[in-house]
């Protein structure tokens, strides 16, 4: 007779993973905006980059927009947990929109460095990705000209400014640590009097999950990140895994599995970006214990217990 038993699998799930206090309460604004305000609630920008979330708050009353302008008159509009810059919030108020801002508390506190180093009168060397909606938010709270993007190492050996002596740098929240830390490394060498952030921008979540992805790592023949091919600190993930010697992809939930990448893995580990929510998870380890005989080991790094107010206005209607 043909053996039929399952294999076995050693599943290793990362902790911390998935929504982190910023993605929380983005998620929150939308849904309580759609419970006081009714649908259709506008969205620009994906409130958080992940399509299971946008299409559950789009089946609930969302419409999820690129610009301002795709915003009909007298209909609530929120913004993303990304930032965006000072223009749309003003050119929501001249057109007399009822916005709400999900904007993470941790980006939002890079804008205000961002603004108090330019009324310093630094120029400022910002450590992120071109593109990246945080980017471009952050980008639009000063004056243009007033911030230089670093992506890269050779970049940052490459920069040449007009004043080496008054430069300061701020970084997006959801970089590789080790990666922007080389980065900064360049920058602090070749201009010493370079000011640095009160505190490390990358977010807490972001380092306590590529934290938790090296914690798994050695003991992982294979790791599966869980997120959205747009998710910057998702990405991360998957790049720390590797620099670690683990191969690692990124899928954005079970049904992207292709089995053939477990070929030869005994021991599997799974984590998930912190715009993927933890059904994801679970709907990946079902997955797996169908095709394979699974135990399941969370490996916990640190304990996260940060959450953020909601702002004025919708807290009333969380009560």
């Amino acid at each position: 007779m043909l053996n039929t038993t399952p294999r076995p699998l050693d599943l290793l799930i990362a902790a911390p993973r998935g929504f982190c206090a910023g993605v929380d309460r983005a998620i929150h604004i939308v849904e309580l905006a759609i419970e006081k305000y009714g649908a259709p609630v506008y969205v620009r920008h994906e409130i958080v980059h992940n399509k299971f979330v946008v299409d559950s708050l789009r089946a609930k009353g969302a419409v999820f927009v690129e610009e301002l302008e795709e915003v009909p008159d007298g209909v609530p509009v929120v913004f993303s947990a990304h930032g965006v810059p000072k223009s749309v919030p003003a050119e929501a108020s001249q057109r007399g929109l009822s916005y709400l801002d999900a904007t993470c508390p941790l980006v939002s506190k890079v804008h205000r460095q961002a603004e108090r180093l330019v009324d310093q009168g630094k120029h400022i060397v910002f450590v992120g990705h071109a593109g990246h909606p945080e980017v471009i938010g952050t980008f639009g709270q000063v004056p243009p000209g007033a911030m230089t993007l670093i992506e890269t190492v050779e970049a940052a050996e490459a920069f040449a400014p007009a004043d080496p002596t008054n430069l300061a740098f701020l970084t997006q929240t959801t970089l590789s640590v080790d990666d922007t830390a080389d980065i900064v490394t360049v920058l602090t060498r070749r201009f010493p009097e370079i000011k640095a952030p009160r505190a490390d921008d990358i977010c807490y979540a972001t380092s306590n999950r590529q934290a938790a992805v090296k914690a798994i790592a050695p003991q992982a023949d294979f790791i599966l990140v869980i997120g959205a091919t747009n998710s910057s600190n998702s990405l991360r993930l998957v790049e720390v895994a590797e620099k670690c010697g683990t191969p690692a992809r990124l899928i954005q939930r079970a049904a992207d599995l292709d089995l053939s990448w477990l070929d030869g893995v005994k021991t599997l580990g799974i984590t998930a970006g912190a715009s993927a929510p933890e059904l994801l998870v679970r709907e990946l380890v079902d997955l797996l214990s169908t095709h394979f005989h699974t135990t399941e080991r969370e490996v916990e790094t640190t304990r996260e217990t940060i959450a953020f107010k909601l702002p004025r206005g919708l807290e009333t209607a969380a009560a």
